[in-house]
Protein backbone atom coordinates (compact mmCIF):
# COMPACT_ATOMS: atom_id res chain seq x y z
CA UNK A 1 0.00 0.00 0.00
CA UNK A 2 2.83 2.33 -0.02
CA UNK A 3 4.74 3.07 -2.94
CA UNK A 4 8.49 2.96 -3.42
CA UNK A 5 10.41 5.42 -1.14
CA UNK A 6 7.43 4.02 1.67
CA UNK A 7 5.20 6.84 2.01
CA UNK A 8 2.12 6.62 1.15
CA UNK A 9 0.27 8.62 -1.10
CA UNK A 10 -2.47 10.62 1.18
CA UNK A 11 0.78 11.58 3.49
CA UNK A 12 1.87 13.76 0.44
CA UNK A 13 -0.64 16.18 -1.03
CA UNK A 14 1.54 16.29 -4.26
CA UNK A 15 1.40 12.41 -4.83
CA UNK A 16 -2.49 12.30 -4.86
CA UNK A 17 -4.15 12.38 -7.95
CA UNK A 18 -7.72 13.36 -7.81
CA UNK A 19 -8.78 12.79 -11.66
CA UNK A 20 -8.68 8.95 -11.16
CA UNK A 21 -8.30 6.32 -8.42
CA UNK A 22 -4.99 5.49 -7.07
CA UNK A 23 -3.76 2.40 -7.63
CA UNK A 24 -2.06 2.42 -4.26
CA UNK A 25 -4.70 4.47 -2.26
CA UNK A 26 -7.85 2.27 -3.18
CA UNK A 27 -7.01 -0.60 -0.39
CA UNK A 28 -7.04 -0.07 2.94
CA UNK A 29 -4.96 3.03 3.69
CA UNK A 30 -2.16 3.51 6.24
CA UNK A 31 -4.23 6.60 6.99
CA UNK A 32 -7.00 3.80 8.18
CA UNK A 33 -5.18 1.28 9.64
CA UNK A 34 -3.38 2.99 12.37
CA UNK A 35 -5.47 6.16 12.62
CA UNK A 36 -8.96 4.44 13.30
CA UNK A 37 -9.34 1.95 15.87
CA UNK A 38 -10.92 -1.63 15.28
CA UNK A 39 -13.42 -1.90 17.49
CA UNK A 40 -31.74 0.09 12.81
CA UNK A 41 -34.76 -0.52 13.07
CA UNK A 42 -35.61 2.81 14.05
CA UNK A 43 -39.30 5.01 14.98
CA UNK A 44 -40.33 4.42 12.28
CA UNK A 45 -41.51 1.31 12.34
CA UNK A 46 -42.83 1.20 15.94
CA UNK A 47 -45.13 4.93 14.93
CA UNK A 48 -44.79 4.95 10.89
CA UNK A 49 -46.89 1.27 10.19
CA UNK A 50 -50.23 2.61 11.04
CA UNK A 51 -49.70 5.44 7.99
CA UNK A 52 -49.04 2.80 5.49
CA UNK A 53 -51.84 0.56 6.45
CA UNK A 54 -54.17 3.75 6.13
CA UNK A 55 -52.74 4.79 2.89
CA UNK A 56 -52.22 1.21 1.16
CA UNK A 57 -54.50 -1.27 3.16
CA UNK A 58 -53.74 -4.59 4.96
CA UNK A 59 -52.35 -6.07 1.89
CA UNK A 60 -51.51 -3.01 -0.33
CA UNK A 61 -48.83 -2.16 3.40
CA UNK A 62 -47.78 -5.79 3.25
CA UNK A 63 -46.72 -5.96 -0.60
CA UNK A 64 -45.20 -2.55 -0.35
CA UNK A 65 -43.13 -3.95 2.59
CA UNK A 66 -42.47 -7.16 1.16
CA UNK A 67 -40.75 -5.91 -2.37
CA UNK A 68 -39.20 -2.96 -0.44
CA UNK A 69 -37.61 -5.50 2.00
CA UNK A 70 -36.52 -7.55 -1.14
CA UNK A 71 -34.73 -4.38 -2.14
CA UNK A 72 -33.65 -3.60 0.89
CA UNK A 73 -31.81 -7.76 1.14
CA UNK A 74 -30.54 -6.75 -2.92
CA UNK A 75 -28.88 -3.26 -1.55
CA UNK A 76 -27.35 -5.74 2.00
CA UNK A 77 -26.13 -8.15 -0.07
CA UNK A 78 -24.33 -6.13 -2.70
CA UNK A 79 -22.77 -3.92 -0.14
CA UNK A 80 -21.59 -6.84 1.63
CA UNK A 81 -19.72 -8.46 -1.22
CA UNK A 82 -17.88 -5.14 -2.12
CA UNK A 83 -17.51 -4.01 1.28
CA UNK A 84 -16.01 -7.52 2.24
CA UNK A 85 -13.50 -7.08 -0.66
CA UNK A 86 -12.81 -3.71 -0.36
CA UNK A 87 -13.17 -2.66 3.60
CA UNK A 88 -12.40 0.85 3.67
CA UNK A 89 -14.65 3.47 5.93
CA UNK A 90 -17.08 5.23 3.82
CA UNK A 91 -18.09 2.18 2.40
CA UNK A 92 -19.81 2.90 -0.61
CA UNK A 93 -19.08 6.53 -0.97
CA UNK A 94 -15.60 5.74 -1.48
CA UNK A 95 -15.89 2.51 -3.88
CA UNK A 96 -18.01 4.92 -6.28
CA UNK A 97 -15.12 6.82 -6.96
CA UNK A 98 -13.02 3.63 -7.55
CA UNK A 99 -15.53 1.61 -9.77
CA UNK A 100 -17.17 4.86 -11.16
CA UNK A 101 -16.35 8.50 -10.86
CA UNK A 102 -14.24 10.27 -8.49
CA UNK A 103 -16.40 13.00 -9.05
CA UNK A 104 -19.37 10.66 -7.72
CA UNK A 105 -18.09 9.82 -4.81
CA UNK A 106 -17.39 12.89 -3.84
CA UNK A 107 -21.05 14.60 -4.80
CA UNK A 108 -22.43 11.42 -2.27
CA UNK A 109 -19.97 11.89 0.09
CA UNK A 110 -20.74 15.40 0.94
CA UNK A 111 -24.02 14.80 0.23
CA UNK A 112 -24.46 11.91 3.06
CA UNK A 113 -21.97 14.08 5.22
CA UNK A 114 -25.01 16.76 5.34
CA UNK A 115 -27.78 14.24 5.72
CA UNK A 116 -26.18 13.26 8.49
CA UNK A 117 -25.47 17.03 10.14
CA UNK A 118 -29.12 17.63 9.83
CA UNK A 119 -30.59 14.00 10.78
CA UNK A 120 -29.05 13.87 14.71
CA UNK A 121 -30.97 16.66 15.34
CA UNK A 122 -33.93 15.31 13.54
CA UNK A 123 -33.70 12.22 16.03
CA UNK A 124 -33.17 14.81 19.02
CA UNK A 125 -35.62 16.53 18.14
CA UNK A 126 -38.37 13.06 18.09
CA UNK A 127 -36.76 12.63 21.50
CA UNK A 128 -37.93 15.72 22.68
CA UNK A 129 -41.48 15.22 21.61
CA UNK A 130 -41.71 12.04 22.79
CA UNK A 131 -41.02 12.79 26.05
CA UNK A 132 -43.58 15.50 25.95
CA UNK A 133 -46.32 12.74 26.00
CA UNK A 134 -45.00 12.00 29.42
CA UNK A 135 -43.75 15.17 31.18
CA UNK A 136 -43.84 19.40 31.07
CA UNK A 137 -40.48 19.89 31.45
CA UNK A 138 -38.77 22.20 28.91
CA UNK A 139 -37.67 20.67 25.40
CA UNK A 140 -34.37 22.95 25.98
CA UNK A 141 -33.57 20.15 28.76
CA UNK A 142 -33.87 17.01 26.51
CA UNK A 143 -31.97 18.71 23.83
CA UNK A 144 -28.93 19.58 26.21
CA UNK A 145 -29.34 15.90 27.70
CA UNK A 146 -29.13 13.96 24.65
CA UNK A 147 -26.60 16.16 22.84
CA UNK A 148 -24.41 15.60 25.31
CA UNK A 149 -24.90 11.88 25.59
CA UNK A 150 -24.81 11.65 21.86
CA UNK A 151 -21.14 13.29 22.23
CA UNK A 152 -20.02 10.93 24.37
CA UNK A 153 -20.67 8.02 23.00
CA UNK A 154 -19.39 9.37 19.63
CA UNK A 155 -16.04 10.53 20.94
CA UNK A 156 -15.63 7.30 22.93
CA UNK A 157 -13.89 4.07 21.54
CA UNK A 158 -15.98 2.11 19.17
CA UNK A 159 -16.57 -0.46 21.17
CA UNK A 160 -18.41 1.70 23.27
CA UNK A 161 -20.98 2.68 20.49
CA UNK A 162 -21.09 -1.01 19.56
CA UNK A 163 -22.10 -2.16 23.14
CA UNK A 164 -25.41 0.74 23.23
CA UNK A 165 -26.32 0.27 19.98
CA UNK A 166 -26.43 -3.47 21.12
CA UNK A 167 -28.09 -2.74 24.53
CA UNK A 168 -30.62 -0.82 22.12
CA UNK A 169 -31.23 -3.49 19.67
CA UNK A 170 -32.58 -5.89 23.18
CA UNK A 171 -35.26 -3.23 24.03
CA UNK A 172 -36.07 -3.20 20.92
CA UNK A 173 -36.34 -6.63 19.79
CA UNK A 174 -38.32 -7.78 23.14
CA UNK A 175 -40.67 -4.76 22.11
CA UNK A 176 -41.08 -6.54 18.95
CA UNK A 177 -41.75 -10.28 20.24
CA UNK A 178 -44.06 -8.75 22.55
CA UNK A 179 -46.12 -6.49 20.62
CA UNK A 180 -46.13 -9.13 18.14
CA UNK A 181 -47.64 -11.55 20.70
CA UNK A 182 -49.82 -9.33 21.99
CA UNK A 183 -51.17 -8.79 18.43
CA UNK A 184 -51.86 -12.43 18.02
CA UNK A 185 -53.22 -12.37 21.29
CA UNK A 186 -55.73 -9.84 20.89
CA UNK A 187 -56.30 -10.54 17.46
CA UNK A 188 -57.31 -14.04 18.06
CA UNK A 189 -59.57 -13.04 21.01
CA UNK A 190 -57.19 -14.15 23.59
CA UNK A 191 -57.71 -11.23 25.47
CA UNK A 192 -60.54 -10.91 28.04
CA UNK A 193 -63.43 -8.28 26.76
CA UNK A 194 -61.92 -8.08 23.55
CA UNK A 195 -63.78 -9.98 20.56
CA UNK A 196 -61.93 -12.08 17.75
CA UNK A 197 -60.77 -10.02 14.39
CA UNK A 198 -58.68 -12.54 12.31
CA UNK A 199 -59.26 -10.95 9.38
CA UNK A 200 -61.86 -9.00 9.11
CA UNK A 201 -60.17 -5.97 8.64
CA UNK A 202 -58.98 -7.67 5.22
CA UNK A 203 -62.98 -7.90 4.13
CA UNK A 204 -64.29 -4.42 5.63
CA UNK A 205 -62.90 -1.82 4.75
CA UNK A 206 -61.15 -3.86 2.39
CA UNK A 207 -57.79 -4.91 1.34
CA UNK A 208 -56.54 -2.24 -0.38
CA UNK A 209 -57.57 1.74 -0.30
CA UNK A 210 -57.88 4.18 -3.00
CA UNK A 211 -55.56 6.97 -3.10
CA UNK A 212 -56.22 9.73 -5.01
CA UNK A 213 -57.92 8.22 -7.57
CA UNK A 214 -60.56 5.52 -7.67
CA UNK A 215 -61.21 2.26 -8.66
CA UNK A 216 -58.00 -0.26 -9.40
CA UNK A 217 -55.98 2.94 -10.28
CA UNK A 218 -56.93 4.22 -7.15
CA UNK A 219 -56.12 0.99 -5.11
CA UNK A 220 -52.45 0.93 -7.10
CA UNK A 221 -51.62 4.52 -6.25
CA UNK A 222 -52.59 3.21 -2.44
CA UNK A 223 -50.41 0.44 -2.86
CA UNK A 224 -47.48 2.62 -4.47
CA UNK A 225 -47.52 5.09 -1.92
CA UNK A 226 -46.77 2.68 0.72
CA UNK A 227 -43.81 1.58 -1.41
CA UNK A 228 -42.37 5.08 -1.03
CA UNK A 229 -42.93 5.20 3.06
CA UNK A 230 -41.49 2.10 3.44
CA UNK A 231 -38.32 2.86 2.14
CA UNK A 232 -37.98 5.83 4.90
CA UNK A 233 -38.60 2.66 7.06
CA UNK A 234 -35.63 0.85 6.04
CA UNK A 235 -33.17 3.67 5.95
CA UNK A 236 -30.31 3.32 7.39
CA UNK A 237 -29.52 0.04 6.94
CA UNK A 238 -27.13 0.48 4.18
CA UNK A 239 -24.56 2.20 6.66
CA UNK A 240 -23.90 -1.26 7.81
CA UNK A 241 -20.06 -1.14 6.31
CA UNK A 242 -20.15 2.79 6.68
CA UNK A 243 -17.31 2.31 9.81
CA UNK A 244 -15.33 -1.10 7.85
CA UNK A 245 -11.60 -0.03 8.91
CA UNK A 246 -12.87 0.32 12.36
CA UNK A 247 -14.67 -3.28 12.47
CA UNK A 248 -12.64 -6.58 13.92
CA UNK A 249 -12.50 -8.91 10.97
CA UNK A 250 -14.36 -6.91 8.17
CA UNK A 251 -13.84 -9.36 5.85
CA UNK A 252 -15.66 -11.91 7.76
CA UNK A 253 -18.15 -9.81 10.28
CA UNK A 254 -19.87 -7.58 7.41
CA UNK A 255 -20.38 -10.36 5.83
CA UNK A 256 -22.46 -12.03 8.99
CA UNK A 257 -23.58 -8.56 9.89
CA UNK A 258 -25.50 -8.18 5.84
CA UNK A 259 -27.21 -11.74 6.27
CA UNK A 260 -28.67 -11.01 9.39
CA UNK A 261 -30.25 -8.23 7.97
CA UNK A 262 -32.36 -10.86 6.32
CA UNK A 263 -33.51 -12.19 9.02
CA UNK A 264 -34.45 -9.09 10.77
CA UNK A 265 -36.79 -8.00 7.81
CA UNK A 266 -38.56 -10.95 7.55
CA UNK A 267 -39.31 -11.50 11.28
CA UNK A 268 -39.64 -7.93 12.07
CA UNK A 269 -40.99 -5.93 9.48
CA UNK A 270 -43.18 -7.89 7.35
CA UNK A 271 -44.61 -9.84 10.51
CA UNK A 272 -45.41 -6.18 12.20
CA UNK A 273 -47.11 -5.28 9.05
CA UNK A 274 -48.88 -8.49 8.57
CA UNK A 275 -50.43 -8.17 12.53
CA UNK A 276 -51.04 -4.36 12.28
CA UNK A 277 -53.23 -5.29 9.42
CA UNK A 278 -55.10 -7.66 11.27
CA UNK A 279 -55.45 -5.31 14.98
CA UNK A 280 -56.43 -1.58 13.05
CA UNK A 281 -58.98 -1.16 10.32
CA UNK A 282 -57.19 1.32 7.51
CA UNK A 283 -59.86 3.78 8.45
CA UNK A 284 -59.49 3.93 11.61
CA UNK A 285 -59.53 7.91 12.26
CA UNK A 286 -56.54 7.45 14.65
CA UNK A 287 -54.42 6.55 12.20
CA UNK A 288 -54.79 9.92 10.54
CA UNK A 289 -51.82 12.55 10.61
CA UNK A 290 -48.12 12.30 11.82
CA UNK A 291 -47.20 9.46 14.01
CA UNK A 292 -45.49 11.72 16.22
CA UNK A 293 -45.99 10.35 19.91
CA UNK A 294 -47.24 6.84 21.07
CA UNK A 295 -50.16 7.50 20.88
CA UNK A 296 -50.63 7.05 17.23
CA UNK A 297 -48.90 3.48 17.54
CA UNK A 298 -51.32 1.06 16.11
CA UNK A 299 -50.08 -1.13 18.44
CA UNK A 300 -51.30 1.36 21.30
CA UNK A 301 -54.57 1.84 19.53
CA UNK A 302 -55.19 -2.07 20.16
CA UNK A 303 -54.32 -1.99 23.55
CA UNK A 304 -56.62 1.05 24.12
CA UNK A 305 -59.38 -1.38 23.07
CA UNK A 306 -58.21 -4.05 25.56
CA UNK A 307 -58.11 -1.25 28.32
CA UNK A 308 -54.10 -2.41 28.94
CA UNK A 309 -52.57 1.26 30.15
CA UNK A 310 -49.22 0.21 30.43
CA UNK A 311 -48.58 -0.37 26.37
CA UNK A 312 -48.07 3.65 25.48
CA UNK A 313 -45.57 4.24 27.81
CA UNK A 314 -43.25 0.97 27.34
CA UNK A 315 -43.51 1.86 23.29
CA UNK A 316 -42.51 5.69 24.17
CA UNK A 317 -39.70 4.38 26.24
CA UNK A 318 -38.32 2.31 23.48
CA UNK A 319 -38.70 4.85 20.77
CA UNK A 320 -36.56 7.05 22.51
CA UNK A 321 -33.70 4.45 23.01
CA UNK A 322 -34.64 3.75 19.08
CA UNK A 323 -34.19 7.38 18.30
CA UNK A 324 -31.28 8.24 20.25
CA UNK A 325 -29.90 4.92 18.47
CA UNK A 326 -30.21 6.74 14.94
CA UNK A 327 -28.47 9.53 16.29
CA UNK A 328 -25.18 7.67 17.35
CA UNK A 329 -25.10 5.90 13.64
CA UNK A 330 -25.68 9.04 11.84
CA UNK A 331 -23.16 10.90 13.78
CA UNK A 332 -20.70 7.67 13.46
CA UNK A 333 -21.37 7.18 9.12
CA UNK A 334 -21.51 11.08 8.90
CA UNK A 335 -18.03 11.83 11.08
CA UNK A 336 -16.45 8.61 9.17
CA UNK A 337 -17.77 9.49 5.53
CA UNK A 338 -15.99 12.96 6.21
CA UNK A 339 -12.73 11.21 7.25
CA UNK A 340 -13.14 9.37 4.32
CA UNK A 341 -13.28 12.72 2.25
CA UNK A 342 -10.28 13.75 4.31
CA UNK A 343 -8.37 11.36 2.63
CA UNK A 344 -8.83 11.80 -0.42
CA UNK A 345 -8.38 15.57 0.08
CA UNK A 346 -11.70 16.46 -0.50
CA UNK A 347 -12.36 17.62 2.72
CA UNK A 348 -9.85 19.76 4.79
CA UNK A 349 -6.76 17.35 6.30
CA UNK A 350 -7.90 18.59 9.90
CA UNK A 351 -10.56 15.55 10.20
CA UNK A 352 -8.17 13.07 9.54
CA UNK A 353 -7.50 14.39 13.44
CA UNK A 354 -7.68 11.08 15.74
CA UNK A 355 -7.91 10.82 19.64
CA UNK A 356 -6.10 8.00 21.70
CA UNK A 357 -8.79 5.62 20.71
CA UNK A 358 -8.73 6.36 17.58
CA UNK A 359 -12.42 8.27 16.96
CA UNK A 360 -11.86 11.07 14.15
CA UNK A 361 -12.80 13.32 16.97
CA UNK A 362 -12.58 16.61 14.90
CA UNK A 363 -15.07 15.38 12.43
CA UNK A 364 -17.32 13.91 15.51
CA UNK A 365 -17.02 17.66 16.96
CA UNK A 366 -17.93 18.98 13.69
CA UNK A 367 -21.29 16.69 13.42
CA UNK A 368 -22.29 17.54 17.13
CA UNK A 369 -22.36 21.27 16.29
CA UNK A 370 -24.65 20.67 13.98
CA UNK A 371 -26.52 18.89 17.03
CA UNK A 372 -27.51 22.39 18.50
CA UNK A 373 -30.18 22.86 15.05
CA UNK A 374 -32.40 20.78 17.15
CA UNK A 375 -33.31 24.03 18.91
CA UNK A 376 -34.34 25.46 16.08
CA UNK A 377 -37.92 22.78 16.62
CA UNK A 378 -38.24 24.82 20.15
CA UNK A 379 -39.50 27.61 17.47
CA UNK A 380 -42.52 28.34 15.60
CA UNK A 381 -40.99 29.97 12.88
CA UNK A 382 -37.94 28.30 12.56
CA UNK A 383 -38.88 24.71 13.04
CA UNK A 384 -40.49 25.06 9.19
CA UNK A 385 -37.19 26.34 8.12
CA UNK A 386 -35.46 23.28 9.90
CA UNK A 387 -37.83 20.36 8.62
CA UNK A 388 -37.56 22.09 5.05
CA UNK A 389 -33.89 21.87 5.19
CA UNK A 390 -33.69 18.17 6.60
CA UNK A 391 -36.68 17.13 3.45
CA UNK A 392 -34.25 18.44 0.85
CA UNK A 393 -32.36 15.18 0.90
CA UNK A 394 -35.30 12.80 1.90
CA UNK A 395 -34.65 10.59 -1.38
CA UNK A 396 -31.11 10.14 -0.65
CA UNK A 397 -32.06 6.90 0.62
CA UNK A 398 -32.67 5.90 -2.54
CA UNK A 399 -29.77 7.45 -4.09
CA UNK A 400 -27.56 5.97 -1.67
CA UNK A 401 -29.13 2.15 -2.35
CA UNK A 402 -28.57 2.59 -6.62
CA UNK A 403 -25.01 3.93 -5.54
CA UNK A 404 -24.18 0.64 -4.10
CA UNK A 405 -25.80 -1.41 -6.57
CA UNK A 406 -24.31 0.20 -9.25
CA UNK A 407 -21.28 -0.03 -7.62
CA UNK A 408 -21.34 -3.89 -7.30
CA UNK A 409 -22.15 -4.45 -10.82
CA UNK A 410 -19.50 -2.77 -12.30
CA UNK A 411 -17.03 -4.80 -9.67
CA UNK A 412 -18.86 -8.20 -10.93
CA UNK A 413 -18.78 -6.42 -14.72
CA UNK A 414 -14.82 -6.04 -14.32
CA UNK A 415 -14.29 -9.51 -12.78
CA UNK A 416 -15.78 -11.62 -15.57
CA UNK A 417 -14.18 -9.45 -17.82
CA UNK A 418 -10.74 -10.16 -16.41
CA UNK A 419 -11.44 -13.74 -16.04
CA UNK A 420 -11.73 -13.27 -12.35
CA UNK A 421 -14.10 -15.76 -10.45
CA UNK A 422 -16.07 -14.71 -7.76
CA UNK A 423 -14.58 -17.70 -5.61
CA UNK A 424 -11.94 -15.18 -5.35
CA UNK A 425 -13.96 -12.94 -2.90
CA UNK A 426 -13.87 -13.10 0.24
CA UNK A 427 -17.58 -13.22 0.16
CA UNK A 428 -19.76 -13.57 -2.61
CA UNK A 429 -23.21 -15.35 -3.97
CA UNK A 430 -24.00 -16.03 -7.32
CA UNK A 431 -27.61 -14.74 -7.62
CA UNK A 432 -26.54 -11.26 -6.46
CA UNK A 433 -25.31 -9.79 -9.75
CA UNK A 434 -29.00 -10.65 -10.59
CA UNK A 435 -30.43 -8.86 -7.80
CA UNK A 436 -28.23 -5.71 -8.08
CA UNK A 437 -29.39 -4.88 -12.13
CA UNK A 438 -33.45 -5.88 -10.63
CA UNK A 439 -32.64 -3.41 -7.28
CA UNK A 440 -30.79 -0.77 -9.42
CA UNK A 441 -34.04 -0.33 -11.86
CA UNK A 442 -36.49 -0.34 -9.27
CA UNK A 443 -34.53 2.38 -7.43
CA UNK A 444 -34.90 4.75 -10.22
CA UNK A 445 -38.23 3.81 -10.98
CA UNK A 446 -38.71 4.93 -7.17
CA UNK A 447 -37.23 8.00 -7.35
CA UNK A 448 -38.50 8.77 -10.43
CA UNK A 449 -42.07 8.48 -8.88
CA UNK A 450 -41.18 9.71 -5.44
CA UNK A 451 -43.10 12.98 -6.22
CA UNK A 452 -46.08 11.23 -8.30
CA UNK A 453 -48.64 13.07 -6.48
CA UNK A 454 -47.50 16.75 -7.10
CA UNK A 455 -48.35 15.75 -10.54
CA UNK A 456 -52.33 14.77 -10.14
CA UNK A 457 -54.92 17.07 -10.58
CA UNK A 458 -55.50 19.46 -8.07
CA UNK A 459 -52.01 18.43 -5.98
CA UNK A 460 -49.45 20.10 -6.98
CA UNK A 461 -47.58 20.94 -4.09
CA UNK A 462 -43.78 22.82 -4.32
CA UNK A 463 -42.22 21.95 -1.46
CA UNK A 464 -43.27 18.48 -1.93
CA UNK A 465 -41.92 18.88 -5.47
CA UNK A 466 -38.50 20.01 -4.04
CA UNK A 467 -38.05 17.78 -1.45
CA UNK A 468 -39.12 14.61 -3.93
CA UNK A 469 -36.37 15.78 -6.53
CA UNK A 470 -33.81 18.19 -5.16
CA UNK A 471 -31.79 15.64 -4.00
CA UNK A 472 -31.40 13.91 -7.48
CA UNK A 473 -30.49 17.69 -9.11
CA UNK A 474 -27.94 18.46 -6.22
CA UNK A 475 -26.17 15.06 -6.62
CA UNK A 476 -26.05 15.70 -10.57
CA UNK A 477 -24.79 19.14 -9.92
CA UNK A 478 -21.72 18.38 -7.07
CA UNK A 479 -20.85 15.98 -9.44
CA UNK A 480 -20.37 17.59 -12.37
CA UNK A 481 -18.98 20.81 -11.02
CA UNK A 482 -16.42 18.62 -8.97
CA UNK A 483 -15.76 16.90 -12.42
CA UNK A 484 -15.03 20.21 -14.27
CA UNK A 485 -12.88 21.95 -11.59
CA UNK A 486 -11.00 18.12 -11.12
CA UNK A 487 -11.10 17.21 -14.54
CA UNK A 488 -11.74 13.68 -13.00
CA UNK A 489 -12.31 10.97 -15.64
CA UNK A 490 -14.67 8.19 -15.77
CA UNK A 491 -13.39 4.78 -14.77
CA UNK A 492 -13.87 2.34 -17.24
CA UNK A 493 -14.43 -1.11 -16.63
CA UNK A 494 -10.99 -2.36 -17.95
CA UNK A 495 -9.27 0.59 -15.58
CA UNK A 496 -11.05 -0.63 -12.29
CA UNK A 497 -7.46 -1.99 -10.68
CA UNK A 498 -8.59 -5.58 -9.58
CA UNK A 499 -5.36 -6.69 -9.66
CA UNK A 500 -4.41 -4.14 -6.62
CA UNK A 501 -7.65 -5.26 -4.79
CA UNK A 502 -7.23 -8.66 -5.01
CA UNK A 503 -3.39 -8.79 -4.10
CA UNK A 504 -4.58 -6.65 -0.37
CA UNK A 505 -6.92 -9.48 -0.38
CA UNK A 506 -4.35 -12.33 -0.80
CA UNK A 507 -1.47 -10.28 1.36
CA UNK A 508 -3.97 -9.31 4.22
CA UNK A 509 -7.52 -11.16 4.48
CA UNK A 510 -7.89 -9.12 8.00
CA UNK A 511 -8.98 -12.30 9.62
CA UNK A 512 -6.26 -13.04 12.27
CA UNK A 513 -8.30 -11.86 15.15
CA UNK A 514 -9.96 -15.15 16.62
CA UNK A 515 -13.59 -14.59 17.01
CA UNK A 516 -15.25 -14.64 20.50
CA UNK A 517 -18.45 -16.96 20.25
CA UNK A 518 -21.37 -15.43 22.51
CA UNK A 519 -21.99 -17.51 25.56
CA UNK A 520 -25.08 -17.74 28.21
CA UNK A 521 -28.36 -16.47 27.09
CA UNK A 522 -27.41 -13.78 25.26
CA UNK A 523 -26.63 -16.09 22.29
CA UNK A 524 -30.21 -16.06 22.47
CA UNK A 525 -30.67 -13.14 20.12
CA UNK A 526 -26.70 -12.22 19.40
CA UNK A 527 -27.05 -14.50 16.35
CA UNK A 528 -29.62 -12.01 15.11
CA UNK A 529 -27.90 -9.21 15.73
CA UNK A 530 -24.62 -8.85 16.39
Amino acid sequence: MSNEKGIHPYDDPEKVDTRAPDADAIVLSQVEEEGLKRGSIGTGLFLGLGGAIATGGPLGALLGYLIIGALVCAVQFAVGETSALLPITGSFVRHAEIFVDPALGFAMGWTMVYGNWLSVPGEISAICVMFAYWTDVTPVTWCLVFIFLTAVVALAPVGVFGEIEFFCAILKILLFVGLIIFGLCTNLGGVPGVERVGFRYWKHPGPFVENIATGAWGRFLGFWSTLISAVFSFSGMESVAMAAAETRNPRVAIPRAVKRVFARVTIFYLLSVLIVGMLVASDDPRLQGYADTAAQSPFVIAASKANIQAIPHIVNAVVITSAWSSGNQALLSGSRVLFGLAVKRQAPRIFLTTNRWGVPWVAVCTNILFSFLSFMTLSDKAINVFYWFVNLVGCGVLISWSVILLNHLRLRMAMRRAGISRHEMPWSNSWTPYASAFGLFFCVILLLTNGYTTFTKGNWDTSTFITAYLDIGLIIFITIVWKVLKRTKYVRISQIPLQTIFEDVHRKPLNDEPEKPSKGWIRLISWLWD
